[in-house]
């Protein structure tokens, strides 16, 4: 389920949330869906339980995971309130993304016909 790079520049912690993320975005994991505990996740991974706790953190601190004590972490079901920030961070992120491809010779009409298939595989998820 987790495949993390060992041998990668970017913290342990940091790809585990990014791993968790893409897999709450492509709807693997479902709303209030319960995620491995800090133990088990530790122990299939082989990796410190305080870096697992540090991603679930995080994600937390993210808004994509909500933490029950003495439960688990669960993942959070999207709302469309209180995202202006995340989108606004998004949104520089796309910005800059499309940048770079314009600056790479990508013509405009080809941004947008790549970003249109994009969006279609994204709501068929």
């Amino acid at each position: 389920m987790f495949e993390l790079d060992l041998r990668s520049r970017a913290p342990i912690y940091e790809q585990l949330a990014n791993k968790i993320i893409e897999l709450i975005i492509s709807n693997v994991l479902k709303p209030d869906e319960q995620l491995p505990s800090v133990r088990i996740l530790s122990s299939e991974l082989t990796i410190n339980p305080n870096t697992i706790q540090k991603a679930y953190r995080e994600l937390e601190y993210r808004g994509y995971i909500y933490s029950l004590p003495g439960k688990g972490s669960f993942v959070k079901p999207a709302v469309s309130e209180n995202n202006s920030a995340r989108l606004q961070s998004l949104e520089n992120e796309l910005s800059r993304i499309i940048a770079e491809m314009l600056y790479l010779g990508m013509h405009p009409d080809e941004i947008l016909t790549r970003t249109k298939n994009l969006l279609s595989k994204a709501k068929g998820r």
